[in-house]
C-alpha cells in the first residue's frame, strides 16, 4: 500500500454507529492523523452547520465535504459551493408533493426548510439537519440551497427513486438513494468523488495516496476515485461492484480499525 496522505469517510452507517455516535476516543485519532500528516476528510450528505457541531475541537483542521459535495470547506474557508437554481427547487417540491409519497426538504446553506404539515417528522429531520424551519407553502421559498432531500416515511426510497425521481430528474441532476428513507438531489456532476478530485488538485495529493470509506450509493464515486476504497460490512449489497476492499461494520468500528492499521504502518 502506498503512503496514505488523505482519508475520507462517509458518516451515517459508515463512521457513525446506528446510534449516530463516533467511535470511542475518536478525537485522539484525529490528532494522531494530523501528526502523521494525514488529512482527514468528512464526506457526508449532512450540511456544513451540522458537521461542524460534530467535530467542535477539530472542525478547523478538517476538510468537510457537505451535502454530498455541493459545499467544500477547507479548514476555515469555503472553497467550493454549487447551488441549485431556485426555480428548479420549487419545481422539484411540486413534483415530490404531487407524484410521490415523499416529503421535500429544501437544504439551504443556513438551514433546512420543510412544509409546516411535515413538523410531525421533526425528530427525524433534526437528526441530520440541526437548523430546521417550516413554512406553509414551500413554493414561496427563496434563498440559497445546494440540495433537495426527500424523506420517505414508508422506507421505499429505492422504489421511489427508480420509478419517479430518477426518470424525472436523473438526466439533469445528480440524484442518489442515501438510506431506505432518504433521497438526495444535488446539481449535476456534484458528488463525493468530484469533491475529492477538487481536493486532490488543491492539495496536490494523488488518488493512489487516498483512502475512503462508504456504505451506499452516494459514496460510489468517492470509492471509485481513490485507490483504496473500503465498504463497511453493513453496506448496501449492490455497492460491492464498486470496490473489492472491505472492513467491519459501523457497529464494530470498521473505519477506525483500518485507520489504526494505517497509523501503525506509517509510524513504523
Amino acid at each position: 500500500m502506498n503512503k496514505i496522505k488523505l482519508i475520507a469517510t462517509d458518516m451515517d452507517h459508515t463512521l457513525l454507529t446506528e446510534a449516530g455516535e463516533l467511535p470511542p476516543d475518536f478525537d485522539r485519532y484525529l490528532t494522531m492523523m494530523a501528526k502523521a500528516d494525514i488529512q482527514f476528510v468528512v464526506a457526508s450528505g449532512r450540511p456544513l452547520y451540522t458537521l461542524e457541531t460534530m467535530f467542535p475541537q477539530h472542525k478547523d483542521s478538517l476538510i468537510l465535504v457537505c451535502d454530498n459535495g455541493a459545499v467544500i470547506k477547507d479548514h476555515r474557508r469555503i472553497v467550493s459551493k454549487t447551488l441549485l437554481p431556485n426555480e428548479d427547487i420549487l419545481a422539484m417540491c411540486q413534483f415530490v408533493q404531487s407524484e410521490t409519497d415523499g416529503h421535500a426538504l429544501i437544504c439551504g446553506l443556513d438551514g433546512a426548510v420543510a412544509a409546516t404539515a411535515d413538523e410531525v417528522y421533526d425528530d427525524e429531520y433534526r437528526a441530520f439537519y440541526t437548523k430546521m424551519g417550516y413554512m406553509d407553502d414551500l413554493t414561496t421559498w427563496s434563498g440559497q440551497a445546494d440540495k433537495l432531500t426527500l424523506y420517505l416515511p414508508n422506507h421505499d426510497a429505492e422504489q421511489v427513486f427508480n420509478d419517479q425521481i430518477n426518470p424525472q430528474f436523473g438526466a439533469k441532476y445528480s440524484a442518489a438513494v442515501t438510506a431506505d428513507c432518504w433521497i438526495d438531489i444535488v446539481p449535476k456532476y456534484v458528488n463525493k468523488g468530484e469533491a475529492l478530485r477538487k481536493i486532490s488538485t488543491m492539495m496536490d495529493v494523488q488518488p493512489d495516496e487516498m483512502m475512503a470509506f462508504g456504505d451506499t450509493f452516494n459514496d460510489k464515486e468517492m470509492l471509485q476515485y481513490v485507490k483504496y476504497g473500503y465498504l463497511v460490512a453493513n453496506a448496501h449489497p449492490q455497492m460491492k461492484q464498486y470496490t473489492n476492499l472491505h472492513t467491519s461494520s459501523n457497529q464494530e468500528y470498521g473505519v477506525l480499525k483500518i485507520i489504526k492499521q494505517v497509523l501503525a504502518r506509517q509510524s513504523a
